[in-house]
């Protein structure tokens, strides 16, 4: 069954309009998924789980699979998006040509996706104290020792994000920035993008 929030999006696409409708049609052979659309995307689900999403950008448009990592990947088309990306994978198109040439492929994947997602395997994610640790933000929670506890209440996934923006930078002096700009939006209970 589809979605009406789906038809919206494909009617008003204007990247990717065509590509994204031979996808729709692959995954719709699937009477297991449910169209949803979710982060203004089409989105598919099991039993309200998320298992693989459509994405268009500026150079291709995608399937995000939400656990690629555990996925068999027998054609080598599945791509982690970038080196921080833990669990979802990638399949790009730059046209639709690629999208036909891999039709039963991406069948394939998508029957993957779902049977991973009905035997409940989880991708096993790095623990926060696996990410690296900025010095500079040891030494200012040194300084400021509410810093430490307010970072230290956070939800993982924010405390992540910000060892992710700040070790991300090159030099010392950027990091401290990055860390000075934040220091109220930590004191603040606040996520990076909260």
């Amino acid at each position: 069954m589809t979605n009406d929030k789906v038809d919206a999006f494909l009617g008003r696409a204007k990247n990717w309009q065509e590509e994204f409708v031979a996808l729709r049609e692959i995954i719709s052979g699937s009477d297991d998924l449910t169209e949803d659309f979710k982060w203004g995307q089409p989105c598919y689900t099991l039993d309200g789980r998320n298992v693989v999403l459509m994405h268009g950008f500026k150079e291709y448009c995608a399937l995000l699979f939400f656990k690629g990592a555990l996925m068999k990947d027998p054609k080598n088309l599945l791509i982690q998006q970038t080196e921080n990306v833990q669990a979802a994978r990638q399949i790009r198109f730059n046209g639709l040509s690629e999208i036909t040439k891999h039709k039963t492929a991406l069948k394939s994947y998508i029957k993957d996706a779902i049977s991973l997602e009905k035997s409940g395997a989880k991708v096993e994610l790095k623990k926060t104290a696996e990410f690296s640790f900025p010095e500079e933000l040891e030494r200012k929670m040194d300084d400021i020792p509410a810093l430490r506890t307010a970072f230290e209440e956070l939800t993982p996934g924010r405390q992540r994000a910000y060892l992710l923006h700040f070790s991300s930078a090159k030099q010392a002096k950027t990091r401290e920035s990055r860390i000075d700009k934040c220091v109220q939006r930590i004191l603040d209970g606040k996520g990076l993008d909260d």
